[in-house]
C-alpha cells in the first residue's frame, strides 16, 4: 500500500471550505487543466453513499472510474473509494481542521497499483509525483475560491 498527503492552510473557516467542496462542478473545478477528466455522473455531493463516475485519460487511452463516499462527517472530513478503475485500490480522506479560524485542509490518499512490486513502486512513484502537482493545483484553487 502506497499513501500520499497534501495539506495546505486555507484562511477561511471549515465550513467555508466545505460549502465550497458541495459545489455541482467541484470536480471541473478542481481538475489541473493538463489533466483532462469528463464527469460522466454524479449521485449526491459529499454524503456517504453518493457516487462519481468519471472519465481520464492515460495518453489516448479513456479509463472510466467509479468512487463512492464512504464516510461524511459535516465540516470535519469525508472518503471517497474506488469501486472500479485504474488502481487495485484507492481510499481518498479529505479533512477540513479548525485553526485559529482557518482551515488546514489536508488530502490523505492509499492506493495500491496493480502489478508485480517492482513495477508498482516505480509506476507508484510516478503516481505520487503526479498527485503532488495536481494537489498543489487542487489547494491553490481551494484558497482562490475560499479565502475573501
Amino acid at each position: 500500500m502506497l499513501h500520499f498527503k497534501h495539506s495546505s492552510v486555507i484562511n477561511a473557516p471549515p465550513e467555508v471550505v466545505w460549502k465550497f467542496h458541495e459545489r455541482s462542478d467541484i470536480l471541473q473545478t478542481l481538475t489541473p487543466p493538463w489533466q483532462p477528466v469528463k464527469v460522466m455522473r454524479r449521485d449526491g455531493g459529499l454524503e456517504v453513499g453518493a457516487i462519481t463516475e468519471f472519465r481520464l485519460f492515460l495518453g489516448p487511452l479513456p479509463l472510466t472510474w467509479l468512487a463512492r463516499h464512504t464516510q461524511c462527517e459535516k465540516y470535519r472530513l469525508f472518503v471517497d473509494e474506488q469501486i472500479s478503475g485504474p488502481f487495485e485500490s484507492w481510499v481518498h480522506r479529505h479533512e477540513f481542521e479548525a485553526e485559529n479560524g482557518k482551515t488546514r485542509l489536508t488530502d490523505a490518499i492509499s492506493f495500491s497499483m496493480p502489478g508485480a512490486q517492482t513495477v508498482e513502486f516505480i509506476s507508484g512513484w510516478l503516481v505520487q509525483a503526479q498527485l503532488e502537482a495536481m494537489f498543489r493545483y487542487r489547494h491553490y484553487v481551494t484558497k482562490r475560491e475560499c479565502e475573501n
